[in-house]
């Protein structure tokens, strides 16, 4: 791959080259203060996430091991009854940009923990274990519908950053070395020719001052 590199070496070329190794270079720097700033974000947002899947997984160790005791009490058949109707989930997204990327955040959601009106069902034909089942899942889907937004802001985090790390290595390792050695061999070659010429040119006004003498 010749990385926009001329292959004549002329001192247009060089210039030239020397103007794209220029390019490089701080597009490199750029891309490194990019990535640092994208880390500094990620850790930003990598406490509260570990917080939130630390909340997640105490909600599902209490909910499963409910639902459970629910369908031992009460059959398979009994909860599907009692879960009917089913709740509409409806939230209001807005498209956010992150140090240039684009996240959607949920700016308004419903509250999933309801009450056992809210639900449809009765305290008499409904038992204690189906009702505390449902208040553990709804309390898990919520935690899990606060916490999606962040989860996919720090994928999002993640891939630019290694997207980011890919580029910066192809410019470190490919783009800046073959650019430099562009430049180094084209100027070590016209220097040579420079100094050919001189010394050729000092021939000919040798020869010349001599064939005057004669």
């Amino acid at each position: 791959m010749s990385y926009g590199i001329e292959s004549r070496p002329t001192r247009l070329n060089l210039l030239r080259s020397r103007r794209r190794l220029g390019r490089v270079r701080e597009g490199t720097d750029l891309l490194r203060r990019k990535r640092e700033a994208l880390v500094r974000a990620l850790l930003e947002h990598a406490r509260p996430a570990v917080d939130d899947r630390e909340r997640i997984s105490r909600a599902a160790s209490a909910a499963y091991p409910a639902l459970v005791d629910a369908l031992a009490e009460n059959g398979r058949a009994s909860l599907l009854a009692s879960a009917e109707p089913l709740p509409d989930v409806s939230v209001t997204v807005q498209s956010t940009l992150v140090w240039g990327l684009a996240v959607g955040s949920v700016t308004e959601a419903p509250r999933l923990e309801r009450t056992l009106e809210a639900r449809g069902t009765h305290p008499g034909p409904t038992s204690a274990a189906t009702i505390e089942a449902a208040e553990l899942f709804e309390t898990f889907a919520e935690l899990l519908l606060e916490a999606a937004p962040r989860d996919v802001l720090l994928r999002a985090l993640g891939r630019s950053v290694a997207q980011t790390s890919r580029q910066v290595r192809a410019l470190e390792q490919r783009v800046e070395p073959a650019l430099s050695s562009a430049v180094i061999q084209m100027t070590t070659l016209l220097d040579e020719r420079e100094r050919e010429e001189h010394t050729r040119l000092r021939r000919f006004v040798h020869r010349g001052g001599a064939a005057r003498r004669i």
